[in-house]
């Protein structure tokens, strides 16, 4: 197995293994599903809502729990609809809060490059007043979109990768 390999779709993912979690939790009513494309890439794809204070869907994966000391980036293959989305990890998934960044995409496939020294804590859409990530290990990948907008959505994710 290739150490550097967080995950790499394909047609044998079981697309179970990653969860759906909207504003639904709070009452909005946002929708957002997962799923394999046919090329076997995750499609995260749905709708954003405001309504009833809504604003989100994300989708994440919970790892076991993985030494990453030896990486300072990520790197993420996936294809975009254009729209800002953010990548959120946690280095323990008890924890309250999750380390986040934004990026935005091409609506083309490509490559995005996030530096793990710059995820910065946040809980609730909210800066906490903590260290940006400098943790050894991570246990969930999560990407989310909530661009205080009414909005459809698609983002095709191929694989996530450490770099050294």
């Amino acid at each position: 197995m290739n150490e550097n390999l967080l995950f790499d779709f394909n047609k044998n993912t079981n697309p179970k293994e990653w969860r759906i979690i909207d504003d639904v939790v709070m009452g909005g009513r946002s929708n957002g599903q997962f799923q394999l494309d046919t090329e076997g890439n995750g499609l995260f794809f749905g709708a954003v809502s405001t309504e009833n204070n809504g604003g989100f869907s994300s989708v994440r994966h919970q790892l076991n729990q993985r030494n990453i000391s030896a990486f300072s980036k990520i790197n993420i293959r996936l294809k975009g609809d254009g729209k800002t989305y953010q990548f959120r990890i946690k280095d323990n998934v008890s924890s309250y809060y999750a380390y986040i960044t934004s990026f935005k995409t091409s609506g083309n496939w490509e490559t995005i490059t996030i530096n793990l020294k710059d995820l910065y804590p946040s809980f609730r859409g909210q800066t906490l007043n903590l260290p940006n990530f400098k943790g050894d290990f991570i246990e969930e990948i999560v990407f989310l979109i909530g661009n205080k907008k009414n909005e459809s959505f698609e983002l095709r994710i191929d694989t996530i990768e450490l770099v050294k």
